[in-house]
């Protein structure tokens, strides 16, 4: 007994930990978004707050150079580049194999290998009817052969979507391998419809079937992050997908890019993802989410308020006491604008009349957009001149519309002209044909939106427009909108791709009850669309989209008002960031210093 004794103590010293041999820490990212999510099922969203959690669980076949500057797109799934045809009518693309799905129980606890049938039915799902997409404007003008012939048949057949009937502009021509076939020239094809995790991720079947009509609370993907605890409207969690394939960082940033070459160098050749986790509030109020950040509950703060960017960027410079705790400050004119919209069907304000096109641009012009700078926005956004958007193509810091003007005397000019006049003496104005004219525009609880809200009051007022505010959550509104159940909302747009006609969406006939939120309807403006769709990037194409914005600015159903600038802020641990232009996925991209977060 006294031999065997010594020999157990030995080996329970042999199973405790060295101290060289230390778990590496958890590396968590803490941040908050400004709205709630909707849902992640990529098919069924378009907000970008969902937009942002679904790229970071799904992936797409290509993906955006998350440093080059004009960007580049390069492979994600996909092998190669496609092999496009000379007439810009076929695209071949084979994606890798050996890439798996996230294990789920759908899977039956087996590993799901990704295939070229998995992008065919995925992208099948934005032309099923059944499954509402707001991204099916977008597959229709890409023009897939059969994909609207087989939508047509289910809507008007009333009868499930056939998944199982092949289609010649989408096939697998073996396990690896996709074919798109067109039916007009698409030479943008690939960002179209190929590139954008958060938009077009590949989705298995088992999934959706297993799931359901709860799909948008069960995604599963190949990217990775998978969906951990989940609260909604309140917190989401991301953990690292624990079998993610080897993938390592890689960027060709610009030779003169002083920023990307230094985060090339520091971290090519690391495996993706670098964090183990992310947590996600939801915090609606400007305030909390700017405590929580001076505060270390959070890492990051994504666009800071513009109630406080006098305290954290006075005369656009760090303050003193954020720069003394090594907070880094990112400053980006982002690719968006926030529009009020109008809804073209509204009895009251929609329509192509003279008098109903004279008073949405009486509005456009009444809305002080330069006040709104100063006062709400505190310097943080330019005016905008119209819906395309900076970094895209179309976009022009010299070009110049009514749409940039705020000029309230010849507002009440135009209102005075056709017949908009206060016939009873109350201060307001009335229709032309005598009935009540009440304005009455969507809107949301959070401090900067009813900041907004009282401008604008104030505007309309001065004009002598009655204006009244319907308050709901962003979703509500988003669902209102796409239905066109509103007359008139303020939201805000990002592009999600460099071309600028993908702006212009939102005023193409064929996108009503997708991207065309106005449900603008113009012959010549949906014929230049589609002449611009088949056209390769040059001048020519670059004439006929300032044509297309002139004509928004003729009939303005929606009003662009700014380009906002965007001011990002980190503490010193969180390390290769930079504001992504048209894509989500920036989490893989970053890492977290655990020792400056904890210093010794």
């Amino acid at each position: 007994m006294s031999i065997i004794k010594p020999i157990v103590l030995c080996l329970l010293l042999s199973l405790q930990p060295l101290p060289s041999q230390a778990a590496e820490p958890v590396k968590v990212l803490r941040y908050a978004l400004p709205s709630a999510e909707t849902g992640f099922d990529p098919a069924q969203i378009d907000d970008i707050y969902s937009r942002t959690i679904t790229a970071a669980i799904f992936e797409s076949l290509y993906r955006y150079d998350h440093l080059a500057r004009p960007v580049k797109v390069l492979p994600l799934v996909a092998a190669a580049l496609p092999e496009v045809a000379s007439d810009f009518k076929t695209f071949t693309v084979r994606i890798k194999p050996g890439i798996y799905f996230a294990t789920d129980a759908a899977f039956k606890d087996k590993q799901r290998e990704l295939t070229a049938a998995d992008f065919v039915y995925s992208y099948k799902r934005f032309a099923d009817p059944a499954v509402k997409s707001p991204g099916w404007s977008t597959f229709e003008e890409a023009g897939l052969l059969g994909l609207a012939a087989q939508r047509e048949l289910a809507l008007k057949g009333k009868k499930p979507f056939d998944y199982e009937r092949e289609i010649e502009g989408l096939r697998a021509l073996d396990r690896y391998t996709i074919q798109f076939k067109i039916e007009q020239a698409r030479p943008r094809l690939v960002e179209m419809i190929m590139t954008g995790s958060d938009i077009v991720g590949a989705v298995a079947r088992e999934v959706v079937d297993a799931y359901g009509d709860k799909i948008a609370e069960h995604p599963v993907g190949t990217g990775p992050f998978k969906l951990g605890a989940w609260r909604r409207s309140s917190k989401i969690e991301l953990l690292r997908t624990p079998d993610y394939r080897e993938r390592f960082y890689d960027a060709e940033p610009a030779p003169g890019d002083q920023e990307g070459q230094a985060l090339l160098a520091r971290f090519k050749g690391r495996r993706l993802p670098m964090l183990d986790r992310v947590e996600v509030d939801v915090i609606e109020e400007t305030q909390p989410r700017w405590l929580a950040f001076l505060n270390v509950e959070h890492d990051f703060l994504e666009r800071v308020p513009a109630d406080f960017i006098s305290q954290a960027m006075p005369n656009a410079k760090l303050a003193p006491n954020l720069a003394k705790r090594g907070v880094q400050a990112f400053r980006t004119v982002g690719p968006d604008a926030s529009l009020t919209v109008f809804n073209m069907e509204d009895p009251v304000i929609g329509g192509m009349t003279a008098d109903r096109i004279a008073l949405r641009r009486a509005i456009s012009l009444g809305l002080d957009v330069p006040r709104e700078i100063s006062l709400v926005r505190r310097g943080q956004a330019v005016p905008a001149q119209s819906q395309v958007v900076p970094h895209t193509s179309g976009y022009s810091a010299d070009f110049k519309s009514e749409m940039g003007d705020y000029d309230p005397l010849r507002a009440k000019a135009l209102l005075d002209l056709y017949g908009y006049i206060d016939r009873d003496g109350d201060g307001w104005r009335e229709r032309p044909d005598g009935q009540p004219l009440v304005l009455v525009r969507n809107t949301e609880p959070s401090g900067t939106i009813r900041q907004i809200d009282e401008l604008q009051l104030k505007n309309m007022r001065a004009i002598g427009l009655k204006l009244e505010f319907k308050t709901a959550k962003w979703p509500e509104n988003m669902k209102s909108a796409r239905g066109g159940k509103y007359m008139i909302w303020f939201l805000g747009s990002s592009a999600d791709s460099p071309d600028g006609l993908s702006a212009l969406q939102r005023l193409y006939g064929p996108a009503i009850d997708g991207q065309n939120l106005s449900r603008f309807k113009h012959g010549e403006f949906d014929r230049l669309y589609e002449q611009m769709q088949a056209m390769a990037d040059g001048p020519e194409r670059e004439a006929l989209l300032l044509q297309a914005k002139r004509l928004a600015v003729s009939y303005m159903p929606a009003k662009a008002h700014v380009h906002r600038i965007y001011t990002d802020l980190a503490h010193p641990w969180l390390i290769g960031y930079r504001r992504a232009l048209f894509w989500q996925d920036w989490w893989q991209y970053v890492d977290i210093d655990e020792s400056k977060r904890h210093p010794k």
